[in-house]
């Protein structure tokens, strides 16, 4: 069964040293997403990256393979990703949040259909 909706993605960009109360940032993110109910989050660490400080964070130079980028990514409905967003705005003191209009389509098992 295929089930197609608008949506919104969420490209979340902090650094992996970033902290949220004695946790990564990163994964405190994924608790709140949890926490609302969103569709699902996934993190992603970066190998090579920088910023608006133009700092160079690589794994390819051990002394700066430590704090590396991270990107978090969220797929939901446009209400959901507010919640998110009002959260995300006490959570990240400095990283980037890139939201964008989507266009889902989804697959799913037919209840109608016996294997």
């Amino acid at each position: 069964m295929k089930v197609e909706v608008d949506a919104r993605h969420v490209m979340i960009y902090v650094n992996s040293n970033d902290q949220w109360h004695g946790q990564p940032l990163y994964s405190a993110i994924v608790q709140v997403c949890q926490q609302k109910g969103l569709a699902g989050a996934t993190v992603t660490r970066c190998v090579e990256g920088y910023g608006a400080s133009q700092y160079l964070h690589t794994t390819r130079l051990l002394e700066l393979s430590e704090n590396l980028p991270v990107r978090i990514d969220v797929i939901d409905l446009p209400e959901r990703i507010e919640s998110l967003l009002s959260a995300l705005e006490e959570m990240i003191g400095e990283g980037l949040v890139v939201v964008s209009p989507v266009h889902i389509i989804r697959y799913l098992p037919d209840p109608r259909k016996t294997t």
